[in-house]
């Protein structure tokens, strides 16, 4: 069963997602982005000096990266001792997502109910040992624990099984997208080589250490216009639910107080008066900060994604350690998308990957 939270519980609890996810807090997001840093480790390609090539599914990857990230976001130290079941309880959970809500013994929803219901107990064994500990530690988990409404233990693993949703499967979505754009588009895709590999030979002509940092992040513009454009094109979130608060007249047509309103992000990233050329891939268009209310990749307004940070920062340290250290081409149909749920590349677009020598 989901508990239907109060809309001041909904905002209490997007404050609470912005302060552990959000750019507010840069010492906790130099924090996030060592933690980044940690899971992105290519090593699910068994790739070494003597190994030449190895072909694997990009977006399969990414949602294993972007899961591990949401996981430690979430639970911070405390998600070794349980990433795997709490894997193994999700990978049962989101396959009832969209199945018919007949909960009889052998039907995807029964499972993932049943699975549903373990996860809440793995929580309730992670929240039982911090309260007995009475360690105050700064991740989603203990900022949803320390919340000054008090939310309930069933509310915790609501917002928790939401937030790994959220999390996971739209940014493994992008980073895909961006994996094939740059592919596509190799003139793009030389010049973010050169941007993250002038940052590596800085790091090494100062005597730092390799490993990215918050302050690495700020120097990637092209990076960052590319991950931009691919939020446009792709527009992984494409639309989203509002409602009118009162009486409203647009265009001619009265929208009545009560009713919803679906605007659709994809029309607006798409619309050729505001974006020329739209279906072309063109990052140096965001040289020139878009207009008010023409490009919102995350939404808009208080109910913007408030995780939108902690997502740019994956994707930036993935394409850092993507083309500085590896060649990748794709394997089998270049065109083609499939939704499940979000737009995909046809097939998670399948990759030949090799290290650079």
């Amino acid at each position: 069963m989901w508990l239907e939270p109060r809309a001041e519980e909904i905002e209490g609890q997007m404050d609470n997602i912005k302060w552990v996810l959000d750019g507010s807090e840069s010492d906790h997001l130099l924090s996030c982005s060592e933690k980044v840093r940690s899971q992105t480790v290519l090593s699910n390609f068994q790739l070494s000096p003597s190994t030449y090539s190895v072909e694997n599914v990009i977006f399969v990857f990414n949602l294993q990266f972007t899961f591990n990230v949401a996981l430690l976001s979430i639970f911070g130290k405390d998600e070794v001792m349980y990433r795997e079941d709490l894997k193994r309880c999700y990978y049962i959970l989101e396959k009832g997502y969209n199945s018919m809500p007949i909960n009889l013994p052998g039907t995807l929803f029964h499972k993932s109910m049943k699975a549903r219901k373990e996860l809440a107990q793995i929580l309730a064994k992670i929240l039982s040992t911090r309260r007995q500990m009475k360690h105050d530690q700064k991740d989603l988990l203990g900022s949803f624990m320390g919340d000054k409404e008090g939310l309930t233990d069933d509310q915790i693993a609501d917002n928790i099984i939401g937030v790994i949703f959220a999390a996971r499967d739209t940014t493994a979505s992008v980073l895909t997208w961006i994996v094939k754009y740059l592919g596509e588009n190799p003139n793009v895709l030389d010049a973010v080589t050169q941007e993250q590999q002038s940052i590596m030979k800085r790091k090494e002509e100062c005597g730092e250490d390799k490993a990215l940092t918050w302050a690495d992040t700020k120097k990637m513009p092209i990076t960052c216009r590319v991950i931009q454009e691919t939020l446009r094109v792709a527009s992984i979130l494409s639309f989203t639910f509002r409602e009118a608060v009162e009486d409203v007249v647009y265009e001619g047509y009265l929208i009545p107080k009560g009713w919803k309103v679906l605007p659709l992000f994809r029309n607006i990233h798409h619309s050729p008066d505001i974006f020329p050329e739209p279906e072309k891939f063109d990052p140096s268009r965001f040289e020139v900060t878009p207009k008010p209310n023409t490009y919102m990749p995350f939404g808009n307004g208080t109910h913007a994604c408030p995780g939108n940070e902690l997502a740019k920062l994956e994707m930036l340290v993935l394409v850092h350690h993507l083309t500085t250290k590896y060649r990748w081409c794709t394997m089998g149909a270049k065109n083609g998308i499939q939704y499940g749920p979000f737009a995909l590349p046809q097939n998670g677009l399948p990759i030949r990957l090799s290290l650079k020598i």
